[in-house]
């Protein structure tokens, strides 16, 4: 079979293409703005890439294709979309392809949640890798012990990051329902994607169609401490429920956990202690947050057959996933950090685990409200709290269609705003001193900011 895929540099998409060339299908593809990591790594697989959309690629690389694969940043409107559709070709999103050619014979472990996804999938591939069961996976990110974010595995097991974003233009519903999980992790649940959703209440309806295609032999790993996921089974759940919580958590009344951790990472089940988690110490997994995701993917491995034992074995010798706490460099005494926090839950979490690593010493937050719902400012009156716990913010505010000086201002000197890239490193660079960590937070590249603040600080302390 000949795939051209519409969208193909994605994480998602590119995945796809890299998982069904494995199954010897020959593979093409399109995007805007072709260039690596992604382009390499598909060129590698032999995988032709045209930049754009035109519809002459009907005429040339696409030609002979059997199906056309759309990803869902292809609009109506697209040039090579309006002639495929014209031409009555054959034409699918890349959920629904992936679920009819790869995990219909599959048990799929499906990660879902607003915050960790990337990261706890890559737990549960590595601890599955490690039991010997060589899964298939394809995760938004790239787990730092794999040398890829997707792979076809040789297993019966397939382990998938569950996004709840549109499936595509023709296909509205999120891109989990298509997945059909024996498996689901449901790791929490807040508002965001405020381009797509008009309310928590819309997401947690997508959700609550997650839960119905879950099997009655199968199991929901849910965590406790989510009133908004309590909502969503309350509409219906027809399969075993694990509950996970931290051993310090106000749960409500009548939620018994099936699973527990404590903030030392002693892990219980019914209650009886199973061991403690432990990271590696050159990739220390930061934090409350990290502990909840590791114990919702020990729970997950639990229910496919793997020993605890084996996944907490695992888990200490987990690296975790670039772009979460990676640190990038260090430069006269300052490290610099990349991760990919844009919701301002998950930028609190990342710096309270940083804290945790770093004690009294100074952190500076900088961060681009980069994804659709925080450029609209759908959250942005949260922000002062989320950065409450650095030392110094820095927002970076191009194109945003609010005052983020005015925002910020609760931080009084503690904030700074910029809106010229250049100007911002500097700003940075004075602001920084021997012992400081400098966290970068964005769902983009931020215009290459690690390397020029690396650069920038390697000057001044020569």
């Amino acid at each position: 079979m000949h795939l051209h895929i519409l969208g193909i540099c994605g994480t998602f998409m590119g995945g796809i293409a890299a998982i069904a060339s494995a199954y010897g299908h020959r593979v093409t593809g399109c995007d805007v703005h072709v260039y690596p990591p992604m382009s390499t790594q598909l060129e590698a697989l032999g995988i032709a890439l045209t930049d754009g959309f035109g519809q002459e690629q009907l005429q040339g690389v696409a030609r002979h294709a059997d199906v056309f694969v759309i990803g869902n940043v292809v609009t109506r409107g697209n040039p090579l979309m309006e002639a495929i559709l014209d031409a009555g070709l054959p034409n699918v999103s890349g959920p629904q392809w992936l679920h009819e050619n790869v995990l219909r014979e599959r048990w799929v472990v499906a990660v879902a949640g607003t915050h960790g996804k990337t990261t706890t999938s890559a737990m549960v591939t590595w601890i599955l890798e490690c039991a010997g069961l060589n899964p298939g996976f394809l995760i938004g990110g790239v787990p730092l012990d794999f040398d890829a974010s997707a792979r076809r595995g040789d297993g019966r097991l397939f382990v998938i990051e569950a996004d709840e974003y549109d499936t595509a233009f023709f296909d509205k519903r999120s891109k989990f329902v298509h997945y059909h999980p024996r498996t689901a992790i449901l790791n929490n649940l807040e508002y965001d994607h405020a381009d797509i959703f008009s309310d928590l209440a819309a997401i947690e309806t997508q959700f609550h169609h997650l839960v119905r295609t879950v099997p009655r032999s199968g199991r929901l790993i849910v965590n406790a401490e989510e009133a908004s996921l309590a909502r969503v089974l309350a509409r219906g759940s027809w399969c075993e429920v694990d509950y996970f919580a931290s051993a310090d958590a106000a749960l409500r009344d009548g939620v018994v956990p099936t699973w527990q951790v404590g903030a030392d990472g002693d892990v219980r089940l019914h209650g009886a202690s199973q061991g403690r988690l432990a990271w590696p110490p050159d990739a220390p997994q930061l934090g409350r947050h990290s502990r909840m995701n590791a114990l919702a993917a020990l729970a997950a491995a639990h229910h496919v057959g793997v020993p605890l034992a084996v996944g907490l074995s695992a888990l200490s010798r987990f690296h975790g996933v670039r772009r979460r706490l990676e640190l990038r460099g260090r430069e006269g005494g300052v490290a610099v950090y990349d991760d990919f926090a844009h919701h301002p839950t998950a930028i609190q979490a990342t710096i309270e685990g940083l804290r945790k690593a770093v004690g009294e010493a100074r952190i500076l937050a900088v961060l681009e409200p980069r994804s659709n719902t925080m450029r609209q400012g759908t959250m942005k009156e949260a922000l002062p709290e989320s950065l409450a716990g650095a030392d110094k913010s820095f927002c970076f505010a191009a194109n945003l269609g609010w005052d983020a000086a005015a925002v910020l201002s609760p931080l009084g000197a503690r904030a700074a705003v910029h809106d010229n890239l250049d100007a911002l490193v500097d700003a940075i660079a004075r602001e920084s001193r021997a012992g400081d960590s400098v966290l970068v937070m964005s769902n983009g590249g931020f215009g290459g900011i690690h390397e020029k603040l690396l650069a920038r600080l390697a000057s001044r302390h020569r």
